[in-house]
């Protein structure tokens, strides 16, 4: 057998291990150790299985994920996702499908805090589900919102996804980071939207509740204010050349403890838990990078992202068409395996695809990102659709799936949108210097 078929024969292994589930950090050290060793020596595996992970364990550039998850985890575990909530329903309750809606927001802004979208979707869940069914919302609308908006958090910045991608493809944070902004921000306008229209067709599925007045919704945004100027400080600081991402995070970090201790709203015991979540979550994220280190390692000598990628670029389609044929891989591989998981398996065969054909990294860091939020709420495996469902156990899958759909439409066409307008995605990123 060439080194082809061995490749081959090793993502196979590598799927069967995913649905075993099976870590995903190990089932792509585990193989890519074995077919580095089988195709390379077995002292040769050993000792670049030893280097990725020091590497990756050791890493500056890395330090950013342990800073801006955890500046994530102390803000939520001081209860300003219920905060999110609250002054989003209080604004925004009264429209046609108010609470969707305000959850749509909620998932927004807690994604600028959080930076996950599983956390996003679960935390969301636990906090609007309960509102949606006593105000007799449809569990189709409840559910489908929850999943479709806790997608947002791999989009809005600080993204776990937009920093691994950077690091991977030697891009800049900051530039990605600035890159999600407009797009998150419309991908949330489009999915009100859809929530618009929806009640709008069917409006039994969403009771209208009554507007709670003007001095309770400035009551409402004046409890947020610490936070919102915490999100535009680092945000901020990037934007102008004042923060590496580095220093964002650490920005971000010590903001995160400054504000609830001030305000009294941080507890030993929250701070506790804050920093073995992060420390939990930082771990999980660092041995998946390392992990797809070696499996890269082992692709590789391989040459399968070689010989694939002179495959697309060699088809006798328009750069969109190749760019169409991408997507459609990562949207199969997101409805299977977890986003981060999914990008750093994919981005060494693909990455090299897209820059061949003229697209910008810059650019295509975010369509992969917008790829597999699609993938995350789309059957067989859409793994926030599993999120909501831990939680709404009294909600059948298939409701929850059903409930996505729009959703799922929606995203469609917003992709659609980026290919067609690519500046929606880059003109942020045209002015910030790191």
């Amino acid at each position: 057998m060439n080194p082809i078929h061995i490749g081959i024969i090793g993502v196979l292994i590598l799927i069967a291990l995913l649905f075993s589930k099976f870590p995903v950090a190990f089932c792509m050290a585990l193989v890519g150790l074995l077919g580095f060793g089988f195709l390379v020596s077995p002292e040769a595996a050993l000792n670049i299985i030893i280097k990725d992970f020091y590497t990756v364990f050791s890493s500056y550039d890395l330090t950013v994920v342990p800073l801006f998850v955890f500046m994530g985890q102390i803000l939520f575990y001081t209860g300003i996702s219920r905060k999110l909530y609250d002054a989003a329903f209080i604004w925004f309750g009264h429209f046609k499908g108010g609470l969707a809606v305000a959850t749509i927001g909620a998932c927004a802004c807690f994604s600028a805090i959080c930076g996950s979208t599983n956390a996003t979707a679960a935390t969301m869940a636990s906090v609007a589900l309960p509102e949606m069914k006593r105000l007799k919302y449809s569990d189709e609308l409840a559910t489908g919102t929850v999943a479709a908006g806790g997608s947002l958090g791999i989009l809005i910045p600080p993204s776990v996804i937009f920093i691994v991608y950077g690091i991977m493809t030697e891009q800049s944070i900051g530039k990605l980071f600035m890159a999600g902004i407009f797009p998150g921000i419309l991908l949330s306008i489009l999915f009100i939207l859809t929530i618009y229209i929806w009640v709008t067709l069917k409006p039994e599925i969403a009771p209208r509740v009554e507007n709670q007045g003007f001095k309770k919704k400035i009551r409402a945004i004046s409890g947020l204010i610490e936070v919102l100027l915490l999100f535009i400080l680092v945000m901020g600081g990037l934007f102008m050349g004042i923060f590496t991402p580095t220093e964002a995070g650490a920005i971000g970090a010590l903001g995160g403890v400054l504000i609830p201790l001030v305000s009294g709203q941080l507890s030993w015991k929250g701070f506790r838990e804050a920093l073995y979540s992060s420390t939990r979550t930082t771990c999980m994220i660092l041995m998946i990078v390392a992990g797809a280190t070696v499996f890269g390692h082992f692709l590789a000598v391989t040459t399968i992202p070689n010989t694939l990628s002179g495959w697309v670029v060699g088809l006798p389609l328009p750069p969109w068409g190749i760019m169409l044929v991408i997507m459609f891989f990562f949207l199969i591989g997101g409805c299977f395996m977890d986003a981060l998981g999914m990008i750093l398996l994919t981005i060494p065969i693909f990455y090299p695809v897209a820059i061949a054909i003229g697209y910008d990294p810059i650019w295509f860091g975010v369509v992969i990102v917008l790829v597999t939020e699609l993938g995350v709420i789309t059957p067989p495996v859409g793994i926030n659709v599993y999120v909501v469902s831990g939680i709404a156990k009294d909600v059948p899958l298939e409701v929850i799936f059903k409930g996505a759909v729009p959703f799922v439409l929606a995203l469609s066409a917003y992709l659609v949108i980026m290919l067609i307008f690519p500046q929606i995605a880059l003109y942020l990123p045209s002015f910030v210097a790191y």
